[in-house]
């Protein structure tokens, strides 16, 4: 146990090592220079975790080991919960059936079509592909350390999948207003898009919150209803992420039975109780109980306490484990960011055609 009476003290250490880099990666991610990249702290964080795991992992106390997986299992965990104070169902209802729908269709297809690919087309295992894809359909970084428990996931997979975010997200955030720009702005028929119909495009599809919010920050004088529309949008998805957890502990529990596989805790059904608290937290809030400035304070003990869950999940992460997967990872991607682009365009004009 990590809190027994001969275990605490090594516990505490561990948790006291992880806060620290995660104080410092959350200094970095305050730099104007890097704030203009769209990297959060959550990202630093699991990069300076892949750094100490690779360089001075045997230079500390091996007691100090189960704090750190405390910090990337139960903190994590809470994190979670904690996050639905981000959210509320009024943001919900204010998105409008056309930027629910498409948040609905580009998580359901992305998760399918990433996990599909990296699975049969590029010869990734399960887990691997699942995260990458979660990562990509829902909200990142975030959306990964959500996925990590219900699959039991081994720690180096789930930094390929947040370094696969990272990687095409960013690319996301410098294409898109370069695409508004320069083609969908000035374009006639199809190939145009309101402001409006462009943020739901910009929630439904790119990866991070906060890539999210950059996108339309960076199209010069772009209307606040793009923004608006985009962040609302993105909002939907990420609260998405508890009733697509649940489906996928049902999805695995039931995947494992259909192979008659032995009965372990990978067979058993997993309900990720802290996805519903999820829920539960972001209804409290819908409420507004608590004042605005109480409620931004916990959020950013929220972010802080997720760098620390990414900053421990770095610090498990060695490379020697990466091989033999070679540009997997990549292709599959690659392959969700074309669907991404590609389909959630043609998706979001059919959808807002229609509704």
């Amino acid at each position: 146990m990590a809190f027994s009476k001969q275990n605490r003290r090594g516990t505490l250490s561990g948790i006291f090592f992880v806060a620290i880099f995660a104080a410092a990666a959350t200094y970095i991610a305050d730099l104007a220079a890097v704030r203009a990249l769209g990297l959060s702290p959550l990202v630093i964080g699991i990069v300076m975790g892949i750094f100490y795991a690779n360089t001075l992992h045997n230079q500390t106390p091996a007691a100090w080991q189960s704090g750190i997986t405390f910090s990337g299992k139960k903190i994590l965990r809470f994190a979670i919960v904690l996050y639905g104070f981000r959210i509320t169902f009024q943001q919900i209802a204010d998105v409008g059936m056309d930027g629910f729908l498409v948040s609905l269709i580009m998580l359901t297809s992305t998760l399918i079509i990433g996990t599909w690919a990296g699975t049969k087309l590029f010869g990734m295992e399960k887990d691997t592909s699942i995260l990458t894809a979660s990562g990509a359909a829902v909200c990142g970084a975030a959306a990964v350390l959500a996925t990590e428990p219900v699959l039991k996931a081994e720690e180096h997979k789930t930094a390929i999948a947040v370094s696969m975010v990272v990687l095409f997200g960013t690319i996301s955030m410098f294409l898109y207003p370069v695409l508004y720009s320069t083609i969908i702005e000035n374009a006639t028929g199809f190939l145009h898009m309101t402001a409006r119909e462009f943020g739901i495009y910009v929630g439904g599809t790119i990866h991070e919150v906060a890539q999210v919010v950059a996108v339309p920050a960076s199209v010069p004088g772009a209307p606040t209803e793009m923004a608006d529309a985009a962040v609302i949008v993105k909002m939907t998805r990420v609260i998405m992420i508890a009733p697509m957890l649940i489906v996928l502990g049902l999805y695995l529990a039931w995947d494992a039975k259909r192979a008659g596989g032995e009965r372990n805790e990978k067979t058993k059904l997993v309900i990720p109780w802290f996805a519903v608290y999820f829920i539960l937290v972001a209804g409290f809030n819908s409420f507004h109980l608590i004042p605005q400035n109480i409620v931004d304070i916990i959020n950013e003990i929220d972010t802080f306490l997720l760098t620390m869950a990414m900053t421990a999940l770095g610090m498990g992460t060695i490379f020697s484990k990466f091989k033999g997967l070679g540009l997997a990872p990549v292709y599959t991607a690659l392959t969700m960011f074309a669907w991404l682009v590609i389909g959630g365009f043609m998706i979001t004009k059919l959808v807002v055609e229609v509704f």
